[in-house]
């Protein structure tokens, strides 16, 4: 089993930026492929971003496209969402997870998920 810790969030003006973290836990990370989705209060949590095991592979969220990018260092057992020219409707709970088959948008797909960490952009 893969535990994901997730770091980095917090209070940021409109076209800030901030680097959400994901710490995984266990020696088999790299076989996992992970993603990154945020859910806003009264909202479905939705799809932001996803990497594959090697990192060769990525993939975005139309709203976040261009602004966000995600990336993962194995040796260090973390996955990052790097987040720039944030807007407000960008604030949400963003959290990291973990799937061992592939990467996916699809949140079912994903076996494992981390507390989140809180997002908020002020106008």
């Amino acid at each position: 089993q893969v535990q994901l810790v997730e770091s980095g969030g917090g209070l940021v003006q409109a076209g800030g930026s901030l680097r959400l973290s994901c710490a995984a836990s266990g020696r088999t990370f790299s076989i996992y492929a992970m993603g990154w989705f945020r859910q806003a209060p009264g909202k479905e949590r939705e799809f932001v971003a996803a990497i594959n095991w090697s990192g060769g592979s990525t993939s975005y969220a139309a709203s976040v496209k261009g602004r966000f990018t995600i990336s993962r260092d194995n040796a260090k057992n973390t996955v990052y969402l790097q987040t720039n020219s944030l807007k407000p409707e960008d604030t949400a709970i963003y959290y990291c997870a973990a799937n061992r088959y592939l990467a996916s948008s699809r949140q079912n797909d994903y076996n494992y998920w981390g507390q989140g960490t809180q997002v908020t952009v002020s106008s």
